[in-house]
């Protein structure tokens, strides 16, 4: 944006138009003529008066003052800095990858249905460190706590459904790996993020101790239940490569994981499909928002110069023309 430090210069530029029409009405007449008692002859040697050059040399002087005059007003333009400061929460999401999973009770199933949301919960953050822990009977540090949130989305877009010796469900141990990642954080806020259909069925460590290890070191853990209640299709498939769904019955430990939010003080949530799974990260995002403070400085640049040159050029001009290209003879 362009400002003007002394706009009140810029009432000068009102005489620009009143030198123009007293140029026309007055000056021309005021020029030296000689009188004759015929210009007959004159007419025939040097054809039809050139007033167009005398016009251009008073235009020429008249736009060089105008300039002087914007360049005198002192023009600046103001470029914006915005200094944020951010007191960033650290956040792990824990996704079960486990082959219950697959079950497609969810669009296109839970696994995919939970990377999408994930993802747009991902991008919805601003200054705040996330990290990707994915777990079945095993847990893996899929990504570590970073803010280069391309890199996250790319690594949880290649997240998939474990292999089947490393099947199961080990919840303690995915609490752990997330703990063991955020522990030495010294974010005003740690919280976890975990995403499980099953029952703790594998591992060394119960959710419970888990979840006081969690607690000890101040992190906030919100559970979240995926799977309809009852049962849900599940692809299977058949000798031949063929594909069939089966009804399965959805076996969510739902007091584990209200145990493990209790503890930490952080919620249970159940999602029945994606709408609602969407909604429950929603309201995780709005329970745990990063506070960012905005100052803002214009610094000023001044654009004097680029009136200022032209202007003296453009008088410099005028003054060249008439004296020498069209010089005039009284």
């Amino acid at each position: 944006m362009w400002y003007f430090a002394d706009w009140g210069i810029l009432i000068l530029l009102l005489f620009i138009p009143g030198l123009w029409i007293w140029y026309k009405r007055r000056g021309q007449r005021r020029e030296a003529t000689i009188r004759y008692s015929s210009i007959r002859g004159i007419k025939e040697l040097s054809g039809h008066r050139q007033k167009w050059k005398a016009d251009i040399l008073f235009g020429l002087k008249l736009a060089g003052l105008a300039l002087l005059f914007l360049a005198l007003a002192r023009p600046q333009k103001g470029d914006t800095v915005r200094e944020f400061s951010a007191e960033g929460i650290d956040i792990m999401m824990v996704l079960d990858i486990s082959s219950s999973m697959r079950a497609i009770d969810f669009r296109p199933n839970r696994l995919e249905a939970a990377k999408s949301v994930a993802w747009e919960f991902i991008e919805g953050r601003q200054a705040d460190r996330i990290g990707l822990v994915v777990f079945a009977a095993e847990s893996f540090l899929q990504c570590p706590l970073t803010i280069d949130y391309g890199v996250l989305k790319e690594l949880l877009h290649q997240v998939d459904i474990i292999e089947e010796k490393y099947d199961g469900t080990a919840i303690g141990m995915a609490i752990a790996n997330g703990v063991n990642r955020l522990r030495d954080s010294i974010a005003k806020s740690k919280i976890m993020i975990l995403l499980s259909d099953g029952r703790n069925n594998a591992g060394e460590l119960d959710p419970g101790t888990a979840a006081e290890m969690a607690q000890a070191f101040g992190i906030k853990i919100y559970t979240i239940g995926a799977g309809k209640l009852g049962q849900a299709p599940y692809p299977v498939q058949l000798p031949g490569g063929r594909i069939q769904h089966r009804l399965i019955d959805v076996e969510i430990d739902e007091d584990v994981l209200k145990g493990i939010s209790s503890t930490t003080g952080g919620k249970y949530f159940r999602a029945t499909d994606e709408a609602h799974l969407s909604s429950i990260y929603d309201e995780i995002s709005e329970m745990e928002k990063t506070e960012v403070k905005v100052k803002e400085y214009i610094n000023y640049h001044d654009l004097y110069p680029v009136f200022l040159l032209p202007g003296f050029l453009l008088i410099i001009l005028s003054c060249v023309l008439e004296m020498a290209v069209w010089r005039k003879i009284p």
